[in-house]
């Protein structure tokens, strides 16, 4: 579909909007001439009074004048004189491309490239248009798969799609505004006839009444009926809308094989599918692990450090390069399924593009670096930028070390309630004093429903294990607080407390074993941990 019957069909739509609301208030005022010639007396009144009230979001959604805008993405923006090459390979895609290049170019914190424009006079006058460009996504990709990201954007300049995008998103937000208001009004309703038979039932009460309860069904049921007219209307609408939005995906795509070649261009959308997920990962796992310690890594590490995370886990990576998920689309999805985009892209003729040697992405940037610390500034809540920087190996060992400690907070508290602590040596004493302590202090801790079952020494086996691993957090706690042990950052697994000297988990294992036997034995525990 041309961007000309794109642009009528997006006009058609939005009169859609317009037509059903006429034909609602052209229906509304049939009613009210059938009410006023048919009928007498004060019941004439009340239902005008309804249809009135009826017609007020109606109209309102109608001359709805201003298209909401919205937020511009967070992110830095870079002109030529900052970062020469990217904007000259921008450039000249946008030339093959056969589209105006945008006027501004932002590094935002997403796995993601987006292409906006602020159209004038609903998308019929072009205007200032903005390229916003992930450096999580620049992290990960090499030069040609970037191109052929960046040919993909370009393709929706040339295609006209984002010309279109204030067309759509009018009558998105007029749809979205009148069915506001009548669920609006209809709460309003709601609400003033439950806070009426509330004040019936307290007088009642107060004259040693019954009371009668609040009934409440039935009220705003005009105004939700209308609600379903428009949200009929707006399913509709956002089933035709999205229904383009994919056909463009589809359209941009063959921008970025023509650019950047086949093999780039799948590449890239099978990169961006290993990328999102590890983003996710590394945001979740590394760089805001410790916030609640007061800790964040050290300038331009907190998006910069996906790079180690990429670098160790490439096994992984390939993975989930391969695993596309075949979900089928959605008639509400913006854009096709990835395993869609990539097979459509893969069964084209080899074009001899492939296994074009490529540098890294980040590459195309003057300083990495430096980009990834601006960034920081300017994403970054002033709460977060006021947190203490580190480097990684301390972030990883105070941030563990703080959370195993809160988290043997609520152990502490099942020994101490049973006079077992709460410092490890007050612990082992208890143990040594009444070994049965052990098992009551299991009986804290929540239980299986097996385990709540058993009894005599089938109910000893069960709590073992967990006086066991409680022993051994007090333990780790005791052996990080004297720096006797250290947590140790890995990049490619779960953190691991680094112990003092060769064997000492070896030997830690078997001293905790001793302690939870029939016959507790805490001497190997006390020399391994607590000896001066």
């Amino acid at each position: 579909m041309g961007a000309s019957l794109r642009a009528l069909r997006a006009l058609v739509l939005l009169a859609g909007f317009y037509l059903l609301g006429v034909f609602l208030l052209a229906a509304l005022g049939g009613i009210d001439y059938a009410v006023v010639t048919t009928l007498h007396g004060p019941i004439v009144a009340k239902l005008l009074l309804a249809s009135i009230v009826l017609t007020v979001p109606i109209v309102r959604g109608m001359f709805m004048l201003r298209t909401p805008k919205g937020e511009p993405l967070a992110g830095v923006t870079v002109d030529e004189a900052q970062e020469p090459e990217l904007w000259a390979v921008v450039r000249d895609i946008a030339q093959q491309v056969g589209t105006r290049a945008p006027d501004e170019i932002v590094l935002i914190d997403e796995v993601n490239a987006a292409v906006a424009e602020d159209a004038k006079l609903l998308g019929l006058r072009p205007g200032t248009r903005r390229l916003y460009l992930g450096l999580p996504l620049m992290t990960g990709l090499d030069e040609m798969q970037m191109r052929a990201v960046l040919a993909h954007e370009m393709g929706h300049y040339a295609n006209f799609d984002t010309r279109l995008t204030p067309l759509i998103a009018r009558g998105r937000a007029q749809l979205i505004r009148t069915i506001g208001y009548f669920h609006d009004r209809a709460d309003k309703k709601v609400a003033k006839e439950r806070a009426k038979q509330e004040r019936k039932d307290e007088k009642r009460i107060a004259k040693g009444k019954k009371a009668k309860g609040v009934d409440t069904a039935g009220e705003g049921a005009m105004y939700r009926a209308m609600a379903k007219i428009y949200i009929a209307y707006g399913n509709f609408y956002m089933r035709a809308t999205r229904s383009t939005s994919r056909r463009q995906e589809l359209a941009a795509d063959l921008a970025s094989v023509r650019v950047a070649g086949r093999d780039s261009a799948a590449s890239a959308l099978r990169e961006l599918n290993a990328l999102d997920s590890a983003h996710d990962f590394y945001m979740g796992s590394y760089a805001t692990l410790g916030v609640n310690a007061g800790l964040l890594p050290q300038p331009g590490e907190v998006f910069g450090g996906l790079r180690r995370l990429l670098d160790a886990r490439s096994a992984d990576l390939d993975d989930l390069r391969q695993e596309l998920s075949t979900e089928p689309t959605s008639p509400y999805d913006s854009h096709p399924a990835l395993a869609e985009r990539v097979a459509r892209i893969e069964a084209l003729p080899d074009d001899g593009r492939g296994g074009q040697a490529a540098r890294p992405a980040l590459e195309l940037l003057s300083d990495a670096d430096a980009a990834l610390a601006a960034l920081e500034q300017v994403v970054l809540t002033p709460e977060a930028l006021a947190l203490k920087r580190v480097d990684w190996e301390d972030l990883v060992h105070t941030s563990m070390t703080v959370y195993v400690g809160q988290g043997a907070e609520d152990i502490r508290e099942a020994f101490a309630a049973e006079g077992a602590g709460p410092g490890l040596d007050a612990v082992l004493d208890a143990f040594d004093a009444d070994p049965a302590v052990r098992w009551r202090i299991a009986d804290r801790f929540p239980k299986s429903e097996e385990a709540q079952a058993a009894t005599g020494r089938t109910a000893r086996e069960f709590a073992r294990p967990v006086v066991r691993r409680a022993l051994n957090q007090l333990v780790t706690v005791e052996l990080t607080a004297r720096g006797a042990a250290r947590w140790q950052l890995s990049w490619s697994d779960s953190a691991s407390l680094r112990y003092p000297a060769d064997g000492f988990e070896e030997r830690l294992r078997a001293a905790l074993d001793s302690a939870v036997a029939d016959l507790p034995d805490t001497e190997p525990l006390r020399k391994l941990v607590l000896a001066p």
